[in-house]
């Protein structure tokens, strides 16, 4: 199998990196949705927990919401009609954050395409903004709330690290969804 040249930047390192781990989320999406109907999609273990679905839109939004800032462009969410799509009962700027449990309980969509669909949009965003980031944009400082100041590769591994997250989270409920007793 032949090797992909080593890369030859710490700035071209990084978004190697960076592409492989939001990669692995990409591919894992679908397969978390895959065949689940409305109902399973919004099934919670218990009224506090997040669902399936729930919890692929989160990862989705959180992604989405932070790519488009970093390289100043429209969010997917909006620019491609997915808010629209969606139909959900909250304000278009809501990631789902913070959200309280009646929130959650809201949320429904029926349909597991719409969910990779739009995943798959906020991936194709997060490789643009991949592509053309380089050791300068990489190491600028977009948050200076905290200490030390936040810089944009700090931020891309912050979402890397929340999306892998709720990604395996979606995957342990998937689990207990299918092996919960028939009827409950």
């Amino acid at each position: 199998m032949p090797t992909a040249p080593p890369p030859s930047s710490g700035a071209e390192l990084a978004r190697e990196l960076l592409r492989d781990a939001f990669g692995r989320v990409a591919e894992s999406v679908p397969h978390v949705v895959a065949g689940l109907d409305g109902e399973d999609l919004s099934w919670r273990p218990d009224p506090g927990a997040n669902s399936i679905g729930w919890l692929v839109w989160h990862l989705s939004r959180v992604q989405d919401d932070h790519l488009a800032d970093l390289a100043g462009v429209d969010q997917a969410w909006v620019a491609d009609g997915w808010v629209e799509r969606f139909g959900l009962p909250y304000a278009a700027p809501a990631t789902g954050y913070g959200m309280s449990t009646a929130e959650v309980d809201a949320f429904a969509v029926s349909d597991p395409a719409v969910l990779s669909g739009y995943h798959d949009a906020v991936h194709r965003l997060t490789l643009r903004v991949l592509r053309d980031l380089d050791t300068e944009g990489l190491t600028r400082v977009v948050d200076r709330r905290w200490d030390p100041p936040v810089t944009a590769l700090v931020r891309l591994v912050s979402v890397v690290n929340d999306t892998t997250q709720h990604v395996g989270q979606a995957a342990y409920v998937r689990g207990l969804l299918e092996r919960r007793a028939p009827g409950s």
